[in-house]
């Protein structure tokens, strides 16, 4: 495969995770506040799950190389962005 195609590929999915791991903030945010029973147990294990998930796909990128480690990262800062721009 091309190199340039892996790299997007790595931004695409990097932008994915991003999307996910930022919206499951508010999410577990507004469970751990919430007066519900086991909103806030909940609104823990999803902060752990959000946090393994998106240090799996970091630590894969990184075994690639520091080219998809990279286009990853940036991917996961558009993520944060889209999901900002979203929700403001």
């Amino acid at each position: 495969m091309n190199n340039g195609l892996i790299l997007a590929l790595w931004l695409a999915g990097g932008g994915a995770i991003g999307l996910i791991y930022f919206r499951m903030v508010r999410h577990s945010a507004d469970l751990m506040l919430s007066g519900r029973r086991g909103g806030p147990l909940f609104g823990v294990g999803l902060v752990l799950l959000r946090m393994a998930g998106l240090g799996g796909v970091l630590i894969i990128a990184a075994m690639q190389g520091a080219g998809p480690l990279l286009a990853a990262a940036s991917g996961v800062l558009i993520g944060r962005f889209a999901v900002i721009r979203w929700v403001a």
